[in-house]
């Protein structure tokens, strides 16, 4: 598998790729709990197409993976106890990783991580991390297989689920 970086002129397609998976995944209400329009949104994956962090696995010319790896941390990451102390440019974090639901339990998702893990290891990234909300049970078990650790728990507000529980996990090489 190749994840090509995002540009601006896959902006659209990203837009509707999204709104895709957020309207037609299985239970998705009750897991990640993404909200059209709120999550993830149309200015946040402009941002991590402006900033070069938003990456696509398309077939056939089709968008069937997404996600964003920002090659830094913010501020949420800092209350947790990781096993690696960094800096926030030495951790890498995956964000709104998403499958299209016509091709959800192929693996897709677990390569786009491998990917993301081996994009990481490029840069020279010292952690690997991401978050995922406390009630995103298949999400956690994908990570764990893949080798990240459950490092801790925060209660965070975001628009999409207002304050809830987000579980943190750190890549163990």
């Amino acid at each position: 598998m190749k994840l090509y970086r995002a540009t601006i002129e896959d902006y659209e397609s990203i837009i509707a790729f999204y709104d895709d998976v957020t309207t037609r995944t299985p239970d998705i209400e009750r897991y990640a709990r993404w909200q059209k329009d709120k999550h993830p949104t149309e200015n946040g994956i402009r941002s991590y197409i402006e900033e070069g962090s938003m990456y696509i696995y398309k077939e056939n010319d089709t968008i069937i993976g997404a996600m964003a790896v920002t090659m830094y941390q913010g501020e949420d990451y800092h209350a947790i106890e990781w096993s690696k102390q960094v800096q926030d440019n030495e951790a890498a974090v995956i964000h709104i990783l998403a499958v299209s639901p016509d091709c959800q339990r192929k693996g897709i998702g677990s390569e786009m991580i491998r990917e993301a893990i081996r994009l990481a290891q490029t840069h020279r990234m010292k952690a690997i991390r991401l978050d995922a909300l406390a009630s995103n049970t298949p999400a956690h078990k994908i990570y764990k297989a893949l080798g990240f650790e459950f490092r801790g728990q925060q209660h965070l507000y975001a628009e999409n689920t207002a304050w809830t529980d987000f579980y943190f996990f750190e890549y163990n090489d």
